[in-house]
Parts: C-alpha cells; structure tokens; sequence
C-alpha cells in the first residue's frame, strides 16, 4: 500500500553508467557504430529516444536503405557497402526478402542485443551534457519516459549520431545548417534561395486491398485542394510506402525545432492524398482498399551538419579524390530536393551522379573542436552539395563503423580521435576496418598479423573461363547489351556469341572501358567493329585489333538493333555481369540533370545490370579462355571485384572443391577469417522493394574447416554471409589449412579472401 508522507519534493530515480564510449541516436549510423565499439571490447551505450532502432530505415518511417549501389541506376558495380551494415542487410534478406518494416526492426535489436559489451537503453532522450573543460565532454544525461528513470552516462569518447547532432549542439560543436554559397568552396551544384538551402521532410503511407469496398472520411485537418500539389496526377493506387518520397515538406522551416509544425503539414497532404485516391472519382479500383499505415515519425533529411578537420565537398565526390585517411566510401548521386517540396513546381529532386564511388576521409567524423566528440550519420563534416549524397543511410552506416572501431583505438592508444589521423595510428584503423569487411576506395593494406600472407595458396581446381554457356532465353537489342568482364593485357580474346536475325545485316561490337582504374562507366572506346549475319540463326565473332594498354574491366558492347536477337546464358560467375542502357530510362534521363557548365563534370549513359529470370548473362564464348580466378587471389587482396574479380572460383565441375593455405613450418591459429562472396552489385534495400532468393546464389552454402592431418576443425551449414570467423577454443598448430566446399547456393564456389590470425 502507498502512503503519502509530508509534502516535499521527489527527484527521479537516477542511474549513473560509466561506459568506454556514449552513442546518442539509435539509426543504422548509431547501431553500426554501437556494435563495432563492442566488437571491439569497449563498454558501449547506445541511446535511442525512439521505442526502436534504425531512424529512417524504421518501421516507424520506412525508408529503404540506400547507399553506392542502388536501384535507380548509377554505374557503380558491385559496390555496395560492407561490414556491419552488409550482415544487417544479408540477414534481413534471409529472414525478409519480401521487405517487411518490422521484421527489420527485430534484426536491429537482435544484433545490439547479442552483444555483450553493448548496453542499450530504448525510449531514452539526451537533454544534458556536462564538460569537464570547454573543449571536453564529461558525461549525458538522459531520460526514458518509460520507466521514469534520469541516466548519467559518463565515458571518455562520445558519438553524436543524433540526427539533429543534439549532444554536439549542446556542447558548443562548430556546425552549419543550410547550403555554403557557390564560392565558398566553388561548388557549381551550390543552390540559390530560389531552389532553397535544405532538404525537407517525408512521410509515407501504404494501403491494403481487402477484398469489401472500404469508404473513408477525410479527418478536419486534411489537404481539401489536391491541385495546390503541381504533381497531383502522379498519384495512383499502385505507389507504396518510400515511393511517396517526394511527399517532402519544410525545406523554408528550421527543420530542428519547427518538425512538428512540418509533421501536421505531412500529415494533412497524407490525408488528403487518400482522400483524394478513395473519393475523387478517378481511381475506381481504390473502392476496396484501405489506408493500412500513416507515418508518425516524419523521415528527417537535414538540419545540422557539423564541422571537422576537413569538410568533404563536391568536387571531392566528382572527381573521387584519394584521401590518405579513408575509412569509408559513398556513391550515391548529389541528391538536391528543393525547398518547396511537394509544393514546389520543379522536379523532386536534382541528382547528379559522379562516374564512380568516392572515399571520406576521417577527418570528417569527429568535431574539431570539441575534442572527444565523434560524429556520425548524415551531421558529419560535409558541405550541403556533399551533404546530397552522404546523407543517405547506408553511407552514414559505414561511416559509423569507422567512428566506433575509431572509438576502440583511441582507448587502447590512449589517444584523441584527431590523433588517429596519420601514421601508424591511421594505418591500424585502417587495418582493422578492412578486416572487419570495409572498403576503402584506393586502399588495399597488408595485415602484418595476417599468417595467411606467409602461406602458399592451392587449390582442387579453378575456373577457366571458356565461356557463358547458353540457355534458352533470347534478348531482342532494343536497347544496346555488354558483358563486363575482366580482360588482361595485350591481344584481346575473340568473343563469339548466337544471335537471330530477321534480316541481313551487321552488328556494330564495342570494346570500352573506364578512364579511371576502379569504374564501371564505359566513357572510353578502345576498338569497334560491324560484323555482318545473315538472316536466321548464326554465330557471330568478333575479333578486336586493337591491344589492350591496360588491364581491367572491359565492356564487350552489342549496340542497338532491333532486328536481333541474342542468346542469353544462365551461367552466374563471380566478377562477371551483363549489363544494358535498357533499364531505368527515366532515371536516366529525366531526374539526372545536365550539369552547369565549367564544373568538371559529363552526362553519361546508365548500364544497369540484369536481373531477369530469363537468362543472366549474355551466352559468349571466349577464346582463349579467361584465367582470372586463381587461388592467389585469396591473399591479402581486395574482397570484391574492383580492377579484377579478386577471388578464387572453382571449376563448376569440381564436386567438392579445396582451397589451401601451406605454410613452410606449423604455425599456431587462433581465429580463420573467410569472406565469401555476397554478390556486391546486389543493392539488398531493407523495405518494400522484395527480392528473388533468401540468399544470393553466389554463396558458399556448406563448407568444412580442415588441419594438416585431415581433422575437421569446424563444419557449416547453411551459411548465408559474406563474412565468417572461426575461433580455436584453444591454439592449434598446424601446416595446412583446408577450406573444404561441399554445396554453394547455386553458382559456382567462390572465395574472395582468407586471413588467419594467431589470436
């Protein structure tokens, strides 16, 4: 029973956490930099003021996740973000190809949950900090209206991944809200205050057909004109959740402290936009559907962006400079929306995309000066024409395991995060996110406590690759067609491939590539030739003159002529694609705007990669075959196709394939790390857009773990991710190191890289 005493005054229940580092903000930034401090053996409190865990990409706003490679279209091949944000997103494939928001939700939570340094703390809102000195951050306080309980959370290293950069703000972090102007940084993307200086908010909404008509009155506040949006008639009944992206508000607004203001108005066009579908008149088959969800969180895209030792700019992403201390990368276009937003007259956005990925540098994640803050999410150090492209989530993800793998180094060396920025201190960091599966664009490092480095690579077989056999799908070349393949240099191989004909001609062959080491967009022609056919069914050659300079990737380019048909193949190969200027036209050609011009930049074509079910590659032959997938590749190089396919590929024919690692005396393992291949060109987004197989066919399924003397250190089964670690529940000596496959999930055996470690 509850008694009242004497009146006075009660004070919360108080708890005091001391932690390694302090994460504020739950959204894939925060989780991704969470996790991989406790990973890292750091005590670690991540403090999300939501019920749940991944901001936008959440069930309570529902944005897919997005980030190098995208389903829009760019020419970014197999450049999708690795890590921890690619196990999230594997998972979430496995468990949820059909793309439910909530099923996300408890992958989030699952992966924070197992980890035991990680100590989560839901429904908690920062509203304090304390400084120990007016450049120092000494503790947060924080309150979970749930359990009425106020937490002091005191660390030595805090991360704002906020979103608003609530803790940085509050502690006197330098930071820019809205766009520099053009000559600040003379960027010629720079806006006007007619287009607007941020980037507003977005709400969604998603509907169910339930079989019974279904009516629907329009609460008070709901939008009664839908003309006052310019693109009403773009509204139909087929659009879902995220495509409603341009149902964007508040870019005119302090996008901080005026949200809930932007949120009604959210609302109202929401409403009304239904309003509009059920009632008009125009949309007869909306009689028996029923609005399912409404947002009630709107999906925030800019407000603070902070200040660190240097400001990634436009020219930076553009140009894709090579920065010494990279510890990410982005490929997104420069996504500028404008201001008005759905009520503005312009397109919804103005995308302008670079020719490749670019890298960021450390010095953009950490506050210059308050000097133990890290930074992380879209508020990292950025101009807002950057900003346009590394706002997005899967950027900010990855950018977020650099900040908490950051976080781990800068305890152990005892260090400020600006002291990681050369040396040996930056070269560990890098290290250490390379072995944890991150790419860094221009950075492959040698693992000195690598053991594999030290050991010959052999194997059971490898692939020759002869050729694409073919299937019994065609293609008509509407659109022009390429196989982007490896090619090394000196004399070009001849490419055969079957065609059918409805009339004699000839076909135009193409053999392009990049001007730049490490891109996909074929800008530069090395050879062409018009072979003739004859009406019908025939084999048709092409023998390329021209030498090639310089080995890499090369387009094998079919041009446009719909009077032919190709043979496609159904043949999956590791670091082989096709790819076509048929797909995403409207991407192409409408929301990629031309340039200003003077900036150093050129519109090119879009060569998407296919994904039909009717045939993946183009059928081609190849003479003489193509040696590129050697075991060697396994050591210390990158873990994903970049000038080469960098893996070891076993011959289709082998029925169990071995991979071998021989050192010249024993040496002592303690954890074996194995990156198999997760089809980087997959864009895997988390919601609403479904995909064709739980886990992509170019995963190894089963596999064994062998010694010298044939004793099977560890069996798997069923395995469905990029990266795998085997740790020794004691040391073990060994000469030999067999990684035995027995089953792959549908193409042949591939493994990117192998490191083995002493402990």
């Amino acid at each position: 029973m509850i008694q009242e005493g004497p009146a006075a005054i009660r004070h919360l229940r108080t708890e005091t956490l001391d932690a390694g580092l302090i994460v504020v903000g739950g959204g894939l930034s925060g989780v991704a930099a969470a996790i991989a401090s406790a990973r890292h053996g750091v005590k670690t409190v991540l403090v999300q003021d939501r019920p749940i865990l991944g901001g936008n990409a959440s069930s309570e706003v529902r944005l897919w996740v997005l980030g190098a490679t995208s389903h829009l279209g760019n020419n970014n091949r197999w450049s999708r973000e690795g890590g921890i944000l690619n196990e999230i997103l594997e998972e979430n494939l496995y468990r949820n190809r059909q793309g439910n928001a909530l099923i996300f939700d408890t992958i989030l939570l699952e992966k924070c949950r197992e980890e035991e340094n990680l100590t989560l703390l839901l429904n908690t809102a920062a509203y304090e900090v304390e400084k120990s000195d007016p450049d120092t951050i000494s503790a947060v306080h924080a309150f979970c209206s749930q359990n009425s309980t106020r937490y002091v959370l005191r660390a030595p290293l805090f991360c704002d991944a906020s979103g608003d950069g609530l803790v940085g703000f509050m502690a006197g972090a330098a930071f820019r809200m809205g766009a520099e102007s053009k000559d600040e940084f003379g960027e010629g993307f720079a806006p006007d205050a007619e287009y607007g200086q941020l980037l507003g908010h977005s709400m969604y909404f998603s509907t169910k057909d339930v079989g019974v008509p279904v009516k629907f009155t329009a609460p008070s506040w709901a939008l009664k004109d839908i003309t006052k949006i310019p693109r009403y008639r773009q509204f139909n009944t087929n659009m879902q959740g995220c495509n409603f992206w341009w149902i964007e508000y508040g870019g005119r607004l302090d996008t901080v402290h005026q949200t809930e203001e932007i949120k009604w108005e959210l609302w109202k066009v929401v409403y009304g936009v239904w309003d509009y579908i059920k009632n008009s008149g125009n949309f007869p088959e909306a009689e028996t559907m029923t609005l399912e969800w409404v947002g009630h969180v709107p999906g925030k895209r800019e407000s603070r962006r902070f200040e660190g030792d240097y400001i990634i700019r436009q020219q930076d992403l553009v140009e894709q400079r090579e920065f010494e201390d990279v510890v990410a990368h982005g490929g997104w276009a420069v996504d500028l929306h404008p201001a008005d937003g759905i009520y503005s007259e312009k397109s919804g956005c103005t995308q302008w995309h670079s020719k490749g990925v670019y890298g960021i540098p450390w010095r953009c994640y950490y506050s210059r000066n308050i000097k133990n803050l890290l930074l992380a999410g879209r508020i990292i150090s950025a101009s807002h024409v950057a900003f346009g492209s590394t706002r997005v989530m899967a950027t900010c993800a990855v950018g977020g395991q650099a900040v908490g793998t950051a976080a781990a180094l800068c305890l152990e060396k005892q260090c400020l995060p600006a002291e990681l920025g050369s040396g040996g201190n930056l070269t560990e960091l890098q290290i250490r996110l390379q072995r944890d599966g991150q790419y860094l664009p221009g950075k492959v490092l040698k693992d000195s406590a690598d053991l594999a480095l030290r050991a010959e690579a052999s194997a059971s077989s490898r692939l020759i690759l002869s050729e694409l056999a073919p299937g019994k799908a065609w293609i008509r070349l509407d659109s022009s067609w390429a196989m982007l393949v490896p090619l090394a240099a000196g004399v070009v191989p001849e490419f055969s491939i079957e065609i059918s004909a409805e009339q004699a001609g000839a076909l135009r062959f193409e053999l392009r590539r990049s001007e730049r080491s490490g891109n996909f967009t074929p800008e530069e022609l090395v050879d062409a030739i018009n072979v003739p056919f004859s009406e019908g069914q025939s084999i048709l050659s092409a023998r390329f003159a021209s030498p090639i300079s310089k080995g890499g990737y090369h387009f094998i380019k079919l041009c446009e002529d719909p009077s032919v048909r190709v043979r496609l193949s159904d043949a999956r190969v590791t670091g082989v694609l096709a790819v076509t200027t048929a797909f995403n036209k409207a991407v192409a050609k409408s929301s990629v705007q031309e340039p200003p011009a003077g900036i150093g930049i050129d519109r090119f074509e879009f060569w998407l990669p296919k994904r039909r079910p009717d045939g993946l590659n183009l059928a081609m032959g190849f003479e003489p075959a193509m040696d590129h997938f050697g075991q060697g590749n396994v050591l210390g190089g990158p873990s994903r196709p970049v000038d080469a396919p960098n893996a070891w590929v076993a011959d289709p024919a082998d029925p169990k394939p071995e991979l071998h690692l021989t050192w010249d005396s024993a040496v002592e393992i303690g954890r074996v790390r194995i990156e198999f291949d997760p089809d980087w060109d997959h864009p895997m987004e988390s919601v609403l857009m479904t995909h064709p197989e739980e886990v992509v066919p170019f995963m190894v399924k089963d596999f064994d773990l062998l010694d010298d003397s044939g004793n099977i250190l560890q069996s798997v089964r069923d395995h469905h991710g990029a990266m795998h670690e085997w740790k020794a529940p004691s040391s073990i000596s060994t000469k030999r190191l067999t990684l035995r496959i027995s089953a792959t999930h549908g193409a042949p055996a591939a493994v990117f890289r192998v490191q083995v470690f002493a402990k």
